[in-house]
């Protein structure tokens, strides 16, 4: 029953939710029905503009990616906002065309009110970007202030159709969401235990096995976090097991998390037999085995018992949600907290963030003139997005990379799809909107692969209305190119960012997480609380290796990537021994020894948070991971106590 094996299995393990498809669905939807509409407007009503059908496009791009409100009513709100703000800058686009300088002028001022509505949140930050791409397209296109009724219908025909794709025709459903998730779960619990089956038969595990056991665990990881992501929570985010079914739903996931980990650690020491796995598999009932507990064979028997046992409790809750829609979850209330409080002091990185994009845009929009008197607009939207979703300079200077190199390949392949194409109207078309699916549909997942859908795009848009020229295709190149390099110029040089003081920054919050977690241990806090605590660490772990992403990145020269990764396994494996004390601290049977272990322990996280990012530098070469000693599948915390302090340990070998 589960090697079955079909299209759907395939992408709901690469997307377990579906998020991904949804989106570009929506993005290539609302593109072409805005299109369509204009067209038929500008056929059967009034004639438009060729600004109208730019900005009804850049703007259902805008309208699909960057409106994140929660509920329909604040989506469409954002949405006329944007309209307004879209309009606005247009009409001062078209005032100032005979006025050059001042026009540059006014562009820069909005690229930093753009960029600095990011502090308001998530709306700020949709209007901003509207009024930027749209006075891109304003200055581009250069309209007649007369034409400025006729314009508008593009923006607002895209937030329309933008809103029916999004609320009607593919809207989100947190629980049809809620439960793909876990139905990817289970299926990557499938994964784990085929993989483990495999093994036994061999009787071996090489060192390529046990990096596919981690990588598989890294992906249910995902999957796990993205299916706790749906569960509606009150505003303090706890769940309590014990009184709501929401809680107990985080708990089940939680287990299916810590089980996992342990029969991958454990399997990859030693081998289970193949008979209990294959009686896991099919979901037979197995008793515990007549072993010593401490011996490592029972160790690995017990936790794939307690593997299977997490996944017939997830296949309870996924039966119980297909039979009530999870109605006992939908009564949790959703509330967004307190609002923060508005900082636009140079201490806030977003107002930093801005005064960086703006200069970059100057510098590229004098550089980009030299280059082009008409196509100089690549080179400032290339500066502008560089900056986009990141926090170092590092990262900005991998992700202009990113965009130089998938738009080089991207014209490369796509030149050659337009030239054999070229008087195939039809089949381009499709290919056409085929790139923009692609484009969106890997948004998420890499920026590079985004840049080169987009423009093989491009190409086939210029091929079928006929300006495709190497010419063109080129000064984008380049266009893009020294747009990319003055952001990342700018980035190093205008209040860096520094790599390793953003990374300095998150793992003072992972230290400050674990600290707050054994507080709780030792003050005696309920199992649930503790397990929030746990959820907590966990955020700060996968925002610790995001920062620390850029120091092992192939543009480095100074610091080994080797380094980076084992570094980074010392925090994943002191974060998943802090899961496993969340899990099975029992407060009532803690004794001296379990305070001294707490005690040790917050000493040496108080000593190793004031080295901050020091441990990233270290030589590791022959340092052993430390081996287990009791039992992972026992009651009580105090292995993953002693394991914390053993792990930590680690960062400084030689202290």
């Amino acid at each position: 029953m589960f090697f079955g094996f079909d299209f759907r299995d395939w992408l709901l393990a690469n997307d377990p939710a579906l998020s991904r498809l949804r989106v570009a669905s929506r993005v290539t939807l609302t593109i072409a029905l805005s299109f369509v509409v204009l067209v038929a407007i500008d056929h059967f009503l009034v004639p438009l503009p060729a600004v109208s059908y730019g900005l009804g496009i850049v703007l259902s791009i805008e309208s699909g990616v960057a409106v994140r409100d929660k509920g329909g009513a604040q989506q469409l709100v954002t949405r006329l906002l944007g309209c307004a703000a879209s309009i606005v800058v247009v009409g001062i686009a078209a005032g100032l065309e005979a006025h050059r300088f001042a026009s540059d002028c006014a562009f820069l001022l909005i690229i930093f009110l753009a960029a600095s509505a990011r502090i308001f949140g998530p709306r700020g930050h949709a209007i901003g970007m509207f009024a930027f791409i749209s006075y891109f397209m304003g200055a581009y296109f250069r309209p007649p202030l007369a034409e400025l009724p006729l314009v508008a219908i593009g923006p607002v025909v895209s937030a329309l159709i933008g809103q029916a794709a999004r609320s009607l025709v593919l809207a989100d459903d947190w629980r049809r969401d809620l439960l793909r998730s876990l139905e990817s779960v289970r299926g990557r619990i499938n994964q784990i235990l085929f993989k483990i089956a495999t093994l036994a038969v061999e009787g071996r595990v090489s060192e390529r096995d046990r990096q596919e056991l981690n990588r598989l665990e890294e992906r249910m990881k995902e999957v796990v976090l993205m299916a706790e992501s749906f569960i509606p929570r009150p505003s303090d985010g706890v769940l309590d097991a014990a009184t709501e079914p929401a809680g107990e739903l985080v708990v089940r996931l939680f287990d299916a998390h810590l089980a996992a980990d342990s029969a991958i650690m454990l399997s990859s020491q030693t081998l289970p037999s193949f008979g209990l796995v294959h009686a896991i598999i099919e979901g037979e009932m197995i008793s515990t085995p007549a072993l010593n507990s401490d011996e490592p064979l029972a160790e690995s028997s017990l936790a794939l018992i307690r593997l299977g046992q997490a996944r017939g409790l997830l296949a309870a809750s996924i039966t119980q949600g297909y039979a009530t829609g999870f109605a006992e979850l939908a009564a949790v209330t959703e509330t967004s907290g307190l609002v923060k409080k508005l900082d636009f002091s140079l201490g806030n990185p977003l107002v930093r963030a801005a005064l960086q994009i703006t200069l970059a845009s100057a510098i590229a929009m004098a550089l980009g003139l030299a280059l082009s008197r008409e196509r100089w607009f690549w080179a400032v939207l290339a500066s502008f997005l560089v900056f986009t979703n990141t926090n170092s300079r590092g990262d900005t200077a991998m992700k202009a990379l990113q965009r130089s190199v998938g738009t080089l390949f991207g014209i490369a392949i796509g030149l050659g799809l337009a030239t054999v194409l070229n008087g195939h109207m039809v089949v381009a078309t499709a290919l056409t909107t085929l790139a923009i699916f692609l484009a969106f549909y890997f948004l998420q997942t890499s920026y590079a692969t985004m840049t080169f859908f987009v423009s093989i795009s491009l190409c086939l848009v210029y091929g079928l209305i006929g300006s495709l020229t190497i010419g063109v295709l080129l000064l984008r190149v380049e266009e893009t190119a020294l747009g990319a390099a003055v952001g990342t110029f700018v980035a190093f040089v205008v209040f860096p960012a520094r790599t390793r003081g953003a990374l300095d920054a998150v793992l003072g919050k992972w230290f400050g997480a674990l600290e707050e977690l054994l507080t709780a241990v030792s003050a005696g806090a309920p199992t649930y609380k503790l397990i929030a605590l746990s959820q907590k660490l966990d955020e700060a772990y996968r925002n610790l290796a995001a920062s620390a992403r850029p120091l092992g990145s192939a543009w480095s020269v100074v610091t080994r990537p080797g380094h980076i990764r084992q570094t980074l396994a010392i925090f994943l494996a002191a974060t998943y021994w802090a899961r496993l004390v969340a899990k099975n601290h029992d407060a009532s049977v803690a004794d001296d020894d379990t305070q001294r272990l707490v005690a040790a322990d917050l000493v040496q996280v108080a000593s190793l948070s004031k080295r901050k990012s020091d441990c990233f530098s270290v030589d590791r070469n022959g340092v052993g991971v430390p081996q287990r000693h009791l039992s992972l599948s026992g009651p009580g915390s105090r292995l993953g106590l002693e394991m914390i302090g053993a792990t930590l340990g680690r960062l400084y070998p030689d202290a």
